[in-house]
């Protein structure tokens, strides 16, 4: 249905007109005109449409609007400012994020968008209350800055606004409104699934905007969102038709490339970057600039499955993010790589068997009393065992172990482990590793309390080793640690000691018992003559602060000779015995 009066949205030639000059510019002779046609409008009962010049604030309405909002006048809404006024709070700052604080490069078909919000014809104080579709188009003035608007508004009812918010958001993500990561997944399964069956190549980009952190430290969440929110909008206007983009996480966004080879891969994330590169970002604190890191993988050659695609994507993208900003790089297959993740699997595998099946075990390495040459402590070593027997170093599994959170388990059985041996064997002295993350773990020394208590002398036999590098990341933290440690009636050694730059500095505020002198510093002892001298400045300063100090690596006659003479207290290393069962402590 065409009305004769009412503003027309989609004037023929319009547009035409404004493209001319540096930049779009108000119709005024639209602004000022008497009579509009509203095309396909629908019902003057429940729908009107308006033109607002965002530089004056003006908004010049369809006759009807004061029927359809339902105001005695439409000289209270003549005004943005006055328009708003009537909006329910909560939904006051989307509009005004939506139409009044965007960027463009001078888009001449306008910018869309399409939001519903409470509208209150009295007043926020009011009773009466409407739900309110507003969707139209914004154009930028020279500087990209929102310059006027065009929309319609329809009256709904919340059943309607809920349907729709419904729908949008099992598609598009909030914040966005790009596709959300769903959606973006079965946009990828389909190209590749096409692209498998035709022969054509496609590409999926991962994109990733750079230092969007420290924005967020900097200027808040809110400008961070915004550059998010920007970011997007550029990136969408510069897709070809069929090509899509959504949301993967926090700072990422996925781009499926359709009918698109290598070559024409590159050339579409340099146009990205660009885009990106080359806008003003104008946001609610200030102006900004941004740049984005992408990582892409050609389709279906380096990824057959959507999961393939992305965690291809993810590798490209942390090698462009290591490089340098504004940076692409594509995929290529790592048989090395490939080699170390399956190695990964099988190891995190296994280790999840073991502690399912009780298959982790202890061995003892003894530290050798450098004044009597007796074995007055013995670390617990920890092995993984396999099924058929076969013992495997911790070594091989414990950086596995830390990268997919299974440290803590594993500290825990190790703790129960070297519990029941002091308490089957009164007379020995242990001590355990555990590694950075334990050592914040309040439920490891319940643990520690609960094994200790029923078991008198326990917790005195018992060294807990604590790595220097996870003792001086929060100091504080680890002097509380400690400190409820040497409560319980443990002493406290620090391993590794001298791998960590601030060694010297923060000795002294740590209460430890033992210094573990790094092994690096012994194993070349006898040739290097620096290395000596810097243990004697350890031991010198361990024993100012009334600390007993270990040497390990202790690999030869020679060098434990030199370690008792600089004053070590004791020596640890397969110089003195390859690490063995405790079971062999019953008969020795």
């Amino acid at each position: 249905m065409t009305h004769s009066t009412g503003l027309r949205l989609e004037a023929e030639g319009h547009d035409d007109m404004e493209t001319t000059g540096p930049g779009p510019t108000l119709d005024r002779e639209l602004l000022e005109a008497e009579a509009f046609d509203l095309v396909e409008l629908g019902s003057d009962a429940d729908e009107t449409a308006y033109v607002w010049d965002l530089a004056s604030d003006r908004i010049q309405w369809e006759p009807n609007a004061a029927m359809v909002l339902g105001l005695g006048s439409a000289d209270g809404v003549s005004t943005g400012t006055l328009f708003n006024s009537h909006i329910a709070p909560e939904h006051v700052a989307k509009r005004v994020a939506a139409i009044c604080k965007g960027t463009s490069p001078g888009d001449v078909r306008g910018v869309p968008y399409r939001l519903q919000f409470r509208f209150r014809p009295q007043g926020l104080r009011g009773d009466t209350a409407l739900w309110l579709e507003d969707h139209g188009r914004w154009w930028p003035d020279r500087d990209g800055k929102p310059s006027r608007a065009r929309g319609v508004i329809r009256v709904v009812d919340e059943t309607f606004v809920a349907s729709q918010r419904k729908l949008y958001g099992n598609d598009r993500d909030e914040l966005t409104g790009q596709l959300n990561r769903h959606r973006l997944t079965e946009a990828l399964e389909a190209v590749i699934d096409r692209s498998r069956r035709s022969g054509s190549p496609a590409a999926f980009l991962m994109v990733a905007v750079n230092n969007l952190s420290v924005v967020n430290e900097t200027f808040g969440f809110t400008v961070g969102d915004e550059v998010l929110q920007t970011t997007a909008s550029l990136i969408r206007a510069k897709l070809r038709g069929g090509d899509a983009i959504g949301r993967y996480s926090s700072n990422k966004f996925g781009i499926v490339l359709n009918d698109c080879g290598p070559g024409a891969m590159r050339i579409a994330a340099e146009r990205f970057m660009k885009a990106v590169r080359s806008t003003t970002f104008r946001t609610s604190a200030c102006q900004l600039s941004a740049t984005i890191s992408i990582g892409g993988v050609a389709l279906p050659d380096y990824g057959s499955t959507a999961r393939d695609a992305i965690n291809a994507s993810l590798l490209a993208l942390e090698k462009a993010k290591s490089r340098r900003f504004d940076c692409f790089i594509s995929y290529t297959p790592d048989a090395g790589v490939e080699s170390q993740r399956a190695r990964n699997i099988q190891i995190a595998d296994e280790l999840m068997s073991a502690l399912d099946q009780n298959r982790l075990r202890l061995m003892l390495q003894p530290m050798i009393s450098a004044k009597t040459g007796e074995a007055m402590i013995h670390e617990c070593l920890l092995r993984l065992e396999r099924p058929d027997g076969s013992l495997v170093s911790a070594g091989e599994f414990i950086a596995v172990a830390e990268q997919i959170g299974l440290s803590r388990l594993i500290d825990q059985r190790v703790l129960e482990l070297a519990t029941a041996i002091l308490d089957r064997t009164p007379d020995i002295v242990l001590s355990v590793n555990i590694s950075g993350l334990t050592a914040v773990d309040k439920d490891w020394l319940a643990a520690l309390t609960k094994l200790t208590a029923s078991r008198p002398g326990v917790a005195e036999r018992l060294i807990i080793e604590i790595t220097e590098t996870s003792l001086i990341s929060d100091l504080d933290q680890a002097i509380a640690f400690a400190d409820t440690l040497k409560e319980l009636g443990c002493r406290v050694a620090i391993d590794d000691f001298g791998a960590g730059y601030t060694s010297f500095k923060n000795l002294k505020h740590l209460p430890v018992d033992l210094v573990k002198i790094d092994g690096t510093f012994v194993k070349s002892l006898s040739a290097d003559a620096a290395d000596l001298v810097f243990i004697r400045t350890m031991v010198e300063i361990a024993d100012t602060f009334g600390m007993e100090t270990v040497a390990e690596w202790v690999g030869d006659e020679e060098c434990a000779r030199l370690l008792t003479e600089a004053g070590i207290t004791y020596l640890q290393g397969f110089h003195y015995g390859q690490p063995f069962d405790p079971a062999q402590l019953a008969v020795t």
